[in-house]
């Protein structure tokens, strides 16, 4: 009888033990997804930003270049 006790304590110590084994894997992967998903997220944001930033840049550089273009050709008609 002793035995059987026994043999039923290991299998319940063994279950909850790969239990708490899954359930630990569960989370970590779930934590590694989470932080691959907010890093994408936070270089996505950054390459919309530089990108608004440089085609900003290259209206400011073409307008200013045109105003130039204009000023350059009125002075020297004038």
């Amino acid at each position: 009888m002793v035995e059987v006790e026994v043999i039923v304590v290991v299998v319940i110590v063994v279950v909850v033990v790969v239990v708490v084994v899954v359930v630990v894997v569960v989370v970590v992967v779930v934590v590694v997804v989470a932080v691959i998903v907010v890093v994408a997220l936070i270089v996505a944001v950054v390459v919309v930003v530089v990108v608004v930033v440089v085609v900003v840049v290259v209206v400011v550089v073409v307008v200013v270049v045109e105003v130039v273009v204009v000023v350059v050709v009125v002075v020297v008609v004038v």
